[in-house]
């Protein structure tokens, strides 16, 4: 029996185990969403958010603890069928992704579950995304712009609409007027 043993074993030795787990995190980090089975996904959340709460700190200690956990992997993008070193992973966490959360007491990642399963061995596929990076927006926007009620919008369609009659009648009467003017 395996009690008070905590984490999963997927199937996976200690150190294959370490590997994915460093990768999965690596490839969040870099692309802020990943795609991946639900059991894979709720063993690196925990790792992604003690990983980001060191970022928040942004201090030297924090950031050789993070090397230590993770590695220190190049951010690598292709231009022109070139390779060109970005940044790397560490340099992300701590100047981007750290200072996205200082206000954020917790809760960096989400699951979302998707309706496709994985061909093989028939495994749920969820989505493992970093949160809050267009929250800031939505809020704003939120915020500043309010939704005019039915009644209202109902009204100024309805006040619309007798203008538009209104205005129609009023040419009628000037067209009848000037034609009787004329003879």
């Amino acid at each position: 029996m395996r009690h008070r043993v905590a984490g999963r074993r997927l199937s996976r030795t200690a150190q294959h185990r370490l590997a994915m787990r460093r990768n999965m995190v690596c490839s969040l980090f870099e692309r802020e969403t990943i795609s991946t089975t639900i059991e894979k996904a709720k063993e690196v959340k925990a790792f992604a958010e003690k990983l980001i709460t060191l970022g928040k700190k942004g201090t030297l200690s924090a950031r050789r603890r993070a090397i230590a956990l993770l590695g220190n992997r190049d951010l690598i993008t292709y231009e022109d069928g070139r390779a060109v070193k970005k940044g790397t992973v560490i340099g992300k966490l701590f100047s981007e992704l750290g200072p996205r959360y200082l206000d954020r007491p917790g809760g960096y990642t989400r699951i979302i579950r998707l309706s496709l399963r994985r061909l093989g061995d028939n495994g749920q596929l969820v989505l493992l995304q970093l949160v809050g990076k267009d929250e800031g927006t939505k809020e704003q926007t939120k915020g500043t712009v309010k939704k005019p009620s039915r009644k209202k919008v109902k009204a100024t369609v309805e006040a619309e609409e007798v203008t538009e009659v209104k205005e129609a009648v009023e040419i009628d009467n000037q067209t009848d007027e000037a034609s009787d003017q004329r003879q």
